[in-house]
């Protein structure tokens, strides 16, 4: 391993940390705009929470995952602890509980970075650039629809190749363990092997809970694929209230067209300590995990002083950009050093058609050499024109 000099081991960044260079943050401006405008077209407005938050309200209703992914601080102003958010979503339900306060249904969206203390992935980033969208205030299964039907025109939007969505509802594993009366400890140790897939140490851990509830358990890893994974689940688990809703608002979403390819997963709890109802990822072929998360949250308002039905997804631009392909370099036109009030007008006239126009600074500067124009502003007959650049 080479040995760096002190002066190189200045430029190094943190793992997991790293810049962004002109190509690629071209590309994630590009896919940003774009989907802030879908996002607009569909009534949701924009907001742009802080980056710090004291940690008290930072961390408020959102578990113990997110408190191990949040770097912490302390304000040298108050003395407080401070976090730099590791999602964004807390904090949209934040302003529509305590600060909007507005009655009937609110349609939020945003895009920004967050910092996690340690990557979700080997390959994956500690800063990504989370875009997302949040309905408030309707808690029926129409405004799941909503979030998945806008969840597919994002994935469209962005050119994402081969996307599909996994469903699942975690009021399926709620119900049961309320059933059997898991105590906490062990209900941790259920949602970890579950979401693992590990099927082994299920069975070691449902061993001594009474049926029906063990057999069921057992059963929701064997619950994956199609429309046809409810008719199992229908068939595995227990008559009860809880289950029998859970399951018909999956198969509600089953019905609703949205363009994009729906299975169903029923052991995957993504999230299970911060949502309360459907829950779902996209997946492209293209990519090892997911690239938008999302689900019902019904209870993070409540925290903030206003309980409201909530739903929403986001994703991380970075990966989505991964994904999509490279846009070329927008090519230039090369223009001499601004002499006259005609070529400075050329020039305005150019660059609010859309137009990239790259000036020389001085007379001697060779403009048209620089890579990326392929044209140039040249006189004649009296008139600044834009000419193709031959061979020079």
């Amino acid at each position: 391993m080479p040995v760096l000099s002190p002066s190189s081991r200045r430029w190094l960044l943190p793992e997991g940390i790293e810049d962004v260079l002109p190509q690629e943050a071209c590309r994630l401006e590009m896919l940003r705009r774009r989907l802030l405008d879908l996002f607009r077209a569909h009534g949701y407005e924009l907001v742009q929470p802080p980056l710090l938050e004291y940690l008290d309200s930072l961390l408020t209703g959102t578990g113990r995952d997110m408190d191990l992914r949040t770097v912490k601080l302390v304000d040298q102003l108050s003395g407080r602890s401070m976090g730099v958010r590791a999602d964004i979503t807390p904090q949209v339900a934040r302003i529509d509980a305590h600060l909007l306060n507005r009655p009937g249904v609110t349609r939020l969206c945003y895009c920004g970075s967050v910092l996690h203390a340690v990557p979700a992935g080997l390959s994956a980033t500690r800063e990504p650039l989370q875009i997302g969208a949040e309905l408030y205030g309707y808690g029926g299964i129409e405004a799941d629809v909503d979030i998945l039907r806008l969840l597919a025109a994002a994935l469209a939007a962005a050119g994402v190749p081969s996307p599909r969505l996994d469903v699942g509802h975690v009021g399926l594993f709620r119900a049961l363990t309320a059933r059997a009366g898991i105590h906490a400890e062990l209900e941790e140790e259920l949602f970890g092997v579950l979401e693992a897939k590990d099927v082994p140490t299920l069975r070691e851990l449902v061993a001594g809970v009474a049926e029906p509830v063990r057999s069921a358990l057992l059963a929701l890893p064997e619950c994956y694929g199609g429309v046809e994974a409810l008719d199992v689940a229908a068939q595995a688990l227990p008559a009860d209230p809880e289950i029998s809703a859970a399951l018909d608002e999956l198969r509600f979403l089953a019905r609703v067209p949205n363009g994009v390819p729906v299975g169903f997963d029923l052991a995957d709890l993504r999230g299970y300590h911060y949502h309360s109802g459907v829950v779902f990822a996209a997946y492209s072929g293209a990519h090892p995990g997911a690239i938008a998360l999302g689900g019902r949250y019904d209870h993070v308002g409540a925290a903030f002083g206003r309980g409201r039905a909530a739903t929403g997804f986001s994703m991380d631009l970075r990966a989505v950009a991964g994904l999509v392909d490279m846009p070329a370099r927008e090519l230039a036109i090369a223009a001499p050093r601004l002499v006259d009030a005609a070529l400075e007008e050329a020039v305005a006239v150019l660059r609010s058609q859309g137009e990239v126009v790259i000036v020389a600074l001085s007379t001697h500067e060779d403009v048209h050499a620089q890579e990326g124009c392929d044209r140039r502003l040249e006189r004649r007959d009296g008139r600044w024109v834009v000419v193709p650049i031959q061979g020079e």
